[in-house]
């Protein structure tokens, strides 16, 4: 087919945005997988890359807003930040702000970066943070994890901790002037909120190790609070001092808690790779707060991407590399889709699921809880751990080599 006929037929099958929504973080910019923007109605098999450069390597997703994207990679030895123009890929800066860090797997970092306004934090496998200068790249403040009491672990194969001995993973998150840090120091600084302008440390919370787990900040039972899973299981502060206003035990295998609570109205979902998948709802007492147990599927140990809600129902990977569509009324599964890889992140519109395989495929799908329904696929990539951002009816997606977007509707 002509390549103009292949662009005509990708901007004829989504609706011409009103406005672009960032996709600031991790999950976008609440966290949760949804986009306001329309995904594409359809896929075309072959789309052509609006722009693709070659990267470093690291675990981390690429972050847009206001026409910028920001990646990290290992450049040259050091964990590097990246500042491209969305419309043709040029870079604006790149920071190099600490010494990369590497195991048996794929080297680089591991967390992806949070823009909010004029700074970009970052953050490393080791520890060091980092707010930057969202136009240039400059280092505003940083703090290092050490200093905060987190001690390093070298044995990689123990059962010691998660993230102080195979890499830090989970994202910082901003709400209003505060910037939420995992820092995983078992001196009282496992969690630790700093103005997010100055870097000042406001308070320091519990002595919990910190897993691989990205939090999430929203108000649940009338109270807002900074919920996450360390290795020792769920728990919710308030975020005004850090104060623990629950917490739900649970012991994983190697402490791996990855995903990344879900939250709708007063109840919490969330699993692991070896205790399935659970409803908490939260209660409010005269004591306190109490999570109660609502349902619990012990099948449904999903081990690394979150799934996204849609409605009633919960739509990912689960065991068996197979994609499943959760009913969270009562946590059966309605149906299941093999063929999806031990990796698959899913963004979602309301409407339909747009998914990037480990494989570096891109599906399309209908959140139908009736039946799986495909709308399309294409190879967007290599083979990758990233998940993708999408803004300005752009996707970005990176891998190991590359960094490579697709447009899909007309730019704002």
């Amino acid at each position: 087919m002509n390549p103009h006929c292949v662009r005509l037929l990708i901007l004829a099958s989504s609706s011409l945005l009103a406005f672009a929504a960032p996709w600031p973080g991790w999950r976008g910019a609440h966290r949760d997988g949804h986009t306001p923007e329309p995904l594409p109605e359809i896929l075309p098999a072959n789309p052509i890359p609006a722009w693709k450069i070659p990267v470093g390597h690291g675990y981390a997703s690429p972050v847009a807003s206001d026409g910028t994207v920001i990646y990290l990679d290992d450049s040259t030895g050091s964990e590097t930040a990246h500042a491209v123009q969305a419309s043709n890929g040029k870079e604006l800066w790149r920071t190099a702000w600490t010494t990369a860090w590497s195991d048996e797997f794929e080297p680089g970092p591991r967390c992806t970066p949070l823009i909010d306004g004029d700074r970009v934090y970052v953050q490393s496998a080791q520890g060091a943070f980092a707010c930057l200068g969202r136009a240039d790249g400059a280092v505003r403040w940083s703090l290092s994890f050490k200093e905060l009491g987190m001690v390093w672990v070298p044995e990689r194969h123990s059962n010691i901790g998660a993230s102080v001995r195979r890499g830090h993973t989970g994202s910082p998150i901003v709400d209003g002037d505060r910037i939420f840090i995992q820092v995983g120091s078992t001196r009282g600084a496992s969690i630790v909120a700093a103005d997010k302008l100055t870097g000042k440390i406001l308070w320091k919370s519990l002595n919990d190790q910190t897993a691989y787990s990205s939090p999430v900040v929203g108000t649940v039972a009338g109270q807002r609070q900074f919920i996450t899973a360390t290795c020792e299981g769920l728990i919710g502060l308030d975020t005004a001092d850090g104060k623990l206003l629950w917490r739900f035990p649970f012991k994983t295998a190697a402490n791996r808690n990855v995903l990344t609570p879900i939250l709708a109205g007063d109840d919490v979902f969330f699993a692991s790779h070896s205790t399935g998948l659970r409803d908490l709802n939260l209660r409010k007492t005269d004591t306190g707060f109490q999570p109660v147990e609502k349902w619990f599927n012990r099948q449904i140990n999903i081990n690394l991407p979150t799934p996204v809600l849609v409605g009633s129902h919960l739509y990912g990977v689960g065991p068996g590399r197979e994609f499943v569509c959760v009913d969270t009324s009562n946590g059966t599964v309605r149906w299941r889709e093999k063929g999806f890889g031990e990796v698959a992140n899913v963004i979602t519109d309301g409407a339909r699921l747009l998914v990037l395989l480990d494989t570096g495929e891109v599906r399309l799908l209908k959140p139908e809880p009736s039946a799986h329904t495909e709308l399309g696929r294409f190879q967007a990539s290599g083979k990758t751990y990233s998940a993708p951002a999408w803004s300005d009816g752009m996707l970005f997606v990176k891998d190991s080599t590359a960094l490579t977007a697709f447009r899909f509707a007309a730019s704002r």
